[in-house]
């Protein structure tokens, strides 16, 4: 089975897609643009792929360092370009929200580390020129570098 595979659901907008894994993720678009809102939107796939691929950096980097992290949770935004065919994403901000046992300054290191270096996503949305920032609170206390 090839990498990836998408199957029209409906003579509409609606795709299923599987992976090599048959893992399945429906992307669909907006009722007022002619689809049925069924699934994510394109563009909305790649700032989920930001997150997970953060993410998993993330509690790589803590599990190294000996955190005991109990819980994560990103909140992702963005902002595409004005006027533009394609529209790219140009601003994207990350709320990275760690509990459990950790250093603030781990914490932070770990989200630095996977924004800056780690992750291929983002690493791919700033080639494109988007630009990447964040906030980091550990026990929901904001951290600063």
């Amino acid at each position: 089975m090839p990498l990836m595979h998408a199957g029209l659901t409906d003579p509409d907008y609606g795709f299923d897609i599987r992976d090599e894994g048959n893992h399945q993720m429906r992307i669909d678009i907006p009722v007022e643009q002619g689809g049925k809102g069924t699934g994510f939107r394109p563009m909305q796939t790649v700032l989920a792929a930001l997150c997970g691929c953060s993410g998993v950096d993330i509690v790589s980097i803590l599990k190294k360092q000996k955190q005991d992290l109990k819980g994560l949770e990103i909140k992702i935004d963005g902002e595409r370009e004005h006027d533009k065919t394609p529209s790219l994403w140009q601003s994207v901000h990350m709320i990275i929200e760690l509990t459990g046992e950790i250093e603030p300054g781990k914490g932070w290191r770990a989200v630095e580390l996977s924004v800056n270096k780690y992750c291929s996503v983002a690493e791919t949305l700033r080639r494109a020129g988007a630009s990447i920032t964040w906030e980091v609170y550990v026990n929901k206390v904001k951290v600063q570098a």
